[in-house]
C-alpha cells in the first residue's frame, strides 16, 4: 500500500503544475489568437484530467482483496490508463474541429516576446514533469505514471511545433501555419493514446510478463527438478503471476515433492523483481513426455 501513496503524491504534484501549465497557454492563446498555442492548452488541460482519472483509478487500485476479489484491485489502475487514452481521443477530435474551421477562416496571431517566453517556460516544465513522472513510474512500477508520462512526452513536442508556429508566423509565413501545426498536435495527441492502448491491453489481455527460457533457466537451477513444461505468466511489472508443471523424481514422496515446489516458489519470487504468486503443478518424471 506504501507504493500506492508514493504514485497519489507525484500525481498530485503533477496535477498543480499541468494546471498551470494549462491556465498559461490558454489564457495566453486566446489573448493572442493562436489556434496551436490554446490546441496545445486544452492538451495540458487534459493532462490535469488525466491526472484526476488516475487519483480515482490509484484509490480503486489499493483495495484490498476481498472475497469477489480474491486477486486484488490492481487491474483498477490499467482501466484508468486506457480512460486516459479514449480522453486523448476526445481531445484531438476538438483541436482537429478547430483547426477546419481556422483553415476556413484563417486568423493571424498577434505575436509577441511575452507568447515565447510563455511557450519555453512551459515547454521546459514539461520536460521536468515528464522526466520526474516517467522516472517515478518504472521506480514505483506504475502504469497510471508511465501512461501519464507518455501523455506529457507527447506535450514536449506540441509545445516545440507551437514554438516553430510563432516563430514561422513571426518571419511572415501566412497564417495558414497556425491551424496545420495544429493537425499535427492532434497527431501527437492520437499516437500517444495508441501507445497508452497498446501497454495497458498489454496487461488486461494477460500478454507474456517474463521470457519463458529465464523461468526455466530458474527452475532447473532448483534441486530437484527434473524438467518443466507449459510455463505461463502474466500480470503488471508490480504483480506477476506465474504458473508451470514440474517434473520430479517418480519416487519422491508428497512431502518432499512440496518442499521442492516451495523452493522453487522462493527462487522465483527473489531472482524476479513483481512476481506475487507462482502456481506449480507437479509430475513424476518421465523421459518419454519430457518437452523441453
Amino acid at each position: 500500500m506504501n507504493s500506492f501513496k508514493k504514485i497519489k503524491n507525484v500525481l498530485i504534484l503533477i496535477l498543480f503544475i499541468n494546471i498551470a501549465v494549462a491556465l498559461a497557454k490558454l489564457l495566453y492563446g486566446l489573448h493572442i489568437k493562436s489556434a496551436s498555442m490554446v490546441a496545445d492548452g486544452f492538451h495540458s488541460l487534459s493532462d490535469s484530467s488525466g491526472n484526476i482519472v488516475g487519483l480515482v483509478g490509484i484509490y480503486l487500485a489499493s483495495k484490498p482483496q476481498d472475497e469477489e476479489h480474491p486477486y486484488g484491485h490492481k487491474k483498477f489502475e490499467t482501466f484508468s490508463s486506457i480512460f486516459i487514452s479514449v480522453m486523448l481521443f476526445v481531445v484531438s477530435y476538438t483541436i482537429l474541429k478547430e483547426a477546419y474551421g481556422r483553415l476556413l477562416n484563417p486568423v493571424e496571431p498577434k505575436i509577441t516576446l511575452d507568447s515565447f517566453i510563455i511557450m519555453i517556460t512551459t515547454l521546459l516544465l514539461n520536460i521536468f514533469v515528464f522526466a520526474y513522472e516517467y522516472r517515478q513510474g518504472v521506480n514505483l512500477k506504475s502504469d497510471i505514471l508511465v501512461s501519464d508520462s507518455l501523455h506529457t512526452k507527447s506535450d514536449i513536442y506540441v509545445s516545440v511545433s507551437v514554438l516553430i508556429t510563432l516563430i514561422a508566423l513571426k518571419l511572415g509565413i501566412p497564417p495558414y501555419i497556425d491551424p496545420l501545426m495544429s493537425i499535427a498536435i492532434s497527431i501527437f495527441i492520437v499516437k500517444a493514446g495508441i501507445e497508452i492502448i497498446k501497454h495497458s491491453s498489454d496487461i488486461l489481455c494477460d500478454r507474456i510478463v517474463i521470457d519463458s527460457e529465464k523461468i526455466r533457466d530458474i527452475a532447473l537451477s532448483v534441486k530437484g527438478v527434473l524438467s518443466c513444461h507449459q510455463i505461463r505468466s502474466r500480470g503488471r511489472e508490480d504483480d506477476i503471476n506465474i504458473d508451470m508443471h514440474i517434473m520430479v523424481d517418480p519416487s519422491e514422496n508428497i512431502k518432499d515433492a512440496h518442499y521442492i515446489a516451495d523452493q522453487l516458489e522462493e527462487k522465483l519470487k527473489k531472482e524476479i523483481p513483481g512476481v506475487t504468486e507462482v502456481i506449480v503443478h507437479i509430475e513424476p518424471y518421465d523421459k518419454n513426455e519430457v518437452t523441453e
